[in-house]
């Protein structure tokens, strides 16, 4: 069984509005809406728990998945302080799950195409993040804001959503993580996993479309 786990428990400060980000109202609808159908409509997801701050647990539930019928919603849970506590809670409420993809509910344009790459790397290395290798020639600054080093671009990849595990390999990192106080730092699933050893990360070909709302400048790649 897989479980994707939707993160929809962001403040999204830097979109600058009252409405967290992933329930902004693009097209007549909430912004999370379309991500939600993207996996409800993938034959290679069996459910979805949707994790929200505890303020909006009634409003996802009613006005997200009863209101636009979102199928494979097993449920609705609070998320916690971090996003990688969001996750882990998640994780608790899913344990008989075989795999699990996690997805920032503020990035819409997942594919099924990318999904499915997701699903096979997942199943063959038990840990995989999508991304896409960057365009442009990346600087390391140093603290005074001076170039310091330059990574062989070749190398180098923007990392997006769905990041996709074994359930019970992401669960042991993430408890060895929390047993070592190691968790400072951490901003996302695949570095858990680095962080802990437990598995080597593949690096999965999303799209340079698949990116995440972030500023109101990210909006009108949403307009029809």
């Amino acid at each position: 069984m897989t479980t994707a786990i939707i993160l929809a428990a962001g403040q999204g400060r830097r979109m600058g509005t009252s409405v967290p980000k992933q329930f902004l109202s693009v097209n007549g609808e909430p912004l999370i809406v379309r991500p939600l159908r993207v996996f409800a409509a993938s034959p290679v997801i069996d459910q979805i728990l949707l994790v929200t701050s505890e303020d909006y647990i009634s409003y996802c539930r009613e006005e997200i998945v009863q209101k636009y019928e979102i199928p494979k919603v097993k449920d609705v849970i609070a998320g916690g302080k971090e996003r990688y506590d969001s996750v882990y809670r998640a994780l608790l409420a899913c344990e008989e799950s075989d795999y699990v993809m996690v997805h920032d509910g503020a990035r819409p344009f997942v594919t099924e195409e990318i999904l499915q790459r997701c699903d096979e790397a997942m199943r063959a290395y038990d840990a995989c993040a999508v991304g896409m290798p960057v365009k442009d020639t990346i600087k390391i600054a140093d603290e005074d804001g001076f170039a310091e080093q330059t990574p062989d671009r070749s190398r180098v990849w923007m990392i997006q959503t769905p990041q996709a595990f074994s359930c019970k390999m992401l669960k042991a990192a993430n408890d060895l993580l929390r047993e070592q106080d190691a968790m400072n730092g951490v901003t996302d699933d695949a570095m858990i996993v680095e962080r802990s050893g437990l598995a080597k990360v593949k690096l999965v070909e999303g799209s340079y479309s698949n990116i995440k709302i972030t500023t109101p400048e990210d909006l009108r790649y949403l307009q029809d």
